[in-house]
């Protein structure tokens, strides 16, 4: 199909404003569901605990040991307490650990999520999971884990610390980056891509110099939800391998690592990805993307490189075996002194 392409829509409602969390109980409603689990991370219970209370009888409990890479025994933890409490399904209040749980038992249990972010990761717009175990996250692709309804309310994210809240970012951004040189992409992917950019590179600095900021909040938000949607829609690259693998083997912060690699892969592919590389220097309005994205990544506050996570030099010959052992499209094939070399440069320093 000569100059053509297929873009499969992703069934999603969104509400997006400040407020909208009071809406909690009607968006419940709106999906047929009558006794809900509320999810969350132990930081995050005393939020849990007031969705839960909105919800009045339609909250079935609160499971709150969510935790980072969705490990299997948290998964079959939380799953026994919604089948003791008869839940139909999932009300899930966090960032991408908190929604990975949902998708998880929405994947092994076919229950509903409703999707409350508190962060900027946009995995609530995708139909991608990943579940750990033994320190190996395997990833996956299913329409049963797409939320049925996010509800984006700026008004939670104002207690995000800025640097969490720069970093998130970043994580959301990098999956904007990906989906511009993706093999099935198309041109609203590009515009979405091109646009979430735009605004997460103008909202992040606002929202960390000033974390009161509603407007730069909401701006912040709508990126996310758009870098998101793009990553749902397309096929995951050299960067999200490299950072899956990290994560998962060495139990690495989702958000830092995501930030910290990707400047060094964007060096990397937009090499022999022009039509790519061309949207981001419109986005950021800059010459040399990869620069940009490190140069926003300092100000930001986001670490210097993945030794500052704790990842040893000796990790990384570990690392590189793993992304290699399975195939993925990316614009360029990788050889194993590639890796090493991206690897390296990440462990460094920005």
């Amino acid at each position: 199909m000569s100059g053509g392409f297929v873009h499969e829509a992703l069934p999603m409602r969104v509400v997006l404003g400040a407020g909208a969390l009071a809406r909690i109980g009607e968006e419940v409603e709106h999906l047929g569901l009558r006794r809900v689990l509320v999810l969350s991370t132990p930081e995050q219970r005393d939020l849990a605990d007031r969705v839960a209370g909105l919800l009045g009888a339609r909250a079935a409990g609160v499971f709150d040991g969510a935790r980072m890479h969705v490990p299997v025994p948290v998964v079959d933890a939380a799953a026994a307490v919604a089948g003791e409490v008869g839940a139909d399904g999932c009300v899930a209040v966090g960032g991408g650990s908190t929604i990975g749980l949902g998708k998880a038992l929405a994947l092994r249990h076919a229950l509903p999520i409703l999707a409350v972010p508190t962060t900027y990761a946009g995995s609530e717009m995708t139909p991608i999971w990943g579940l750990t175990e033994d320190g190996r996250k395997r990833t996956g692709r299913d329409r049963a884990v797409l939320p049925r309804s996010v509800l984006y309310d700026p008004e939670l994210t104002v207690s995000l610390p800025p640097a969490i809240s720069g970093t998130s970012g970043l994580n959301a951004l990098a999956h904007a980056v990906e989906a511009l040189y993706a093999p099935d992409g198309s041109p609203l992917i590009t515009a979405m891509a091109e646009q979430g950019v735009r605004d997460l590179a103008a909202a992040l600095p606002l929202v960390v110099a000033d974390p009161t900021d509603l407007d730069a909040r909401t701006r912040a938000l709508q990126g996310a939800w758009l870098c998101g949607a793009c990553l749902g829609a397309t096929t995951m690259g050299l960067h999200h391998k490299l950072c899956h693998v990290l994560g998962g083997m060495l139990d690495l912060p989702h958000a830092e690592t995501h930030a910290i690699v990707l400047p060094h892969v964007a060096r990397y592919n937009l090499a022999m990805a022009p039509e790519a590389d061309a949207a981001l220097r419109r986005a950021l309005g800059v010459a040399d993307v990869p620069a940009a994205l490190a140069d926003l990544g300092e100000r930001l506050g986001v670490p210097g490189g993945l030794a500052a996570l704790g990842v040893e030099r000796a990790d990384l010959a570990r690392v590189a075996d793993e992304v290699l052992a399975a195939p993925y499209r990316n614009p360029r094939v990788p050889t194993r002194a590639d890796v090493e070399t991206l690897l390296e440069a990440a462990w460094r320093s920005r």
